[in-house]
């Protein structure tokens, strides 16, 4: 029986699924690989120090799916990745062509990623044959946690969002003026400091501003990246945390513009899982 290693990859944190006969054994958590922000040495250290001493037995196929694996970079780590176990078989893909596996199988579809940032694609059940470029927090990245927290705390800032909703923000997170500005402008890694305040939003989605603000969020994900796909018909799937909490936005959304919502996983893992077992 074939023993599949399946990674989903991400900037933090690595999750690592050892299954046989599309069930899985062995689940284990390395920090994120990344071929285009580290060097070979530093992703070999993280396999040899994190992963493979808690491997029980040789995977013979190894399928990584992961952030920053462009085409130039795919055949390095693949090489680091047969030097390292000597599977059978070992393929490397981006988070994105992860997503549109984990979502739709091999059914064509629209596949989108909706977390700390954004992505999407229309998938043919196959090859990912579109793929509206998503710029990042700065130029784009439309729905995504990064521009959730830029957008709203500069409506609770500008006093643009009503003063029980500004009040709740600063109660809830903790923040004052000069503490969201230096985390924005001053320290590394804004664009996640920024998506964490999603979680503030959450506690105040009810309020009725709060959910218009939302709906126009996501609407524009809709607008800016989806719509070029020509497929209106075609249910829009989702994978990532932002997505998974909060499906009744992206539903609301998804309405007003005449499409709707399939699938939304916190993970592509399971559904990783189900594509290598068939």
């Amino acid at each position: 029986m074939s023993r599949v290693l399946i990674a989903d990859a991400g900037a933090t944190k690595t999750d690592w699924v050892l299954a046989e006969g599309g069930v899985m054994v062995e689940n284990i958590k390395t920090q994120g690989i990344s071929p285009i922000h580290q060097d070979e040495e530093t992703i070999r250290r993280i396999l040899d120090e994190e992963l493979q001493p808690h491997l029980k037995g040789r995977p013979t196929e190894i399928y990584f799916y992961g952030a920053g694996c462009t085409p130039a970079k795919i055949p390095v780590l693949c090489g680091i990745l047969q030097e390292a176990f000597g599977a059978e078989a070992t393929e490397v893909y981006s988070d994105l062509m992860g997503a549109a596996r984990a979502l739709c199988g091999q059914e064509a579809g629209i596949a989108c990623i909706l977390g700390t940032g954004t992505n999407s694609c229309l998938y043919d059940g196959k090859d990912i044959v579109r793929n509206t470029p998503p710029l990042g927090y700065i130029l784009g990245d439309e729905g995504s946690g990064a521009a959730m927290g830029r957008d709203f705390v500069a409506d609770v800032l500008k006093g643009i969002m009503p003063a029980d909703i500004c009040e709740g923000f600063f109660r809830e997170s903790g923040l004052t003026y000069p503490e969201i500005i230096d985390h924005v402008y001053r320290q590394p890694l804004a664009g996640r400091w920024l998506a964490s305040l999603s979680r503030v939003v959450v506690g105040l989605r009810e309020h009725p501003v709060v959910h218009d603000f939302l709906v126009r969020h996501f609407r524009r994900f809709i607008e800016r990246n989806i719509i070029a796909y020509a497929h209106p018909e075609m249910p829009l799937n989702f994978v990532g945390g932002i997505a998974f909490s909060f499906r009744p936005e992206l539903e609301a959304a998804a309405a007003t513009e005449g499409m709707t919502i399939g699938k939304t996983l916190r993970s592509p893992m399971p559904g990783l899982l189900e594509f290598h077992a068939a």
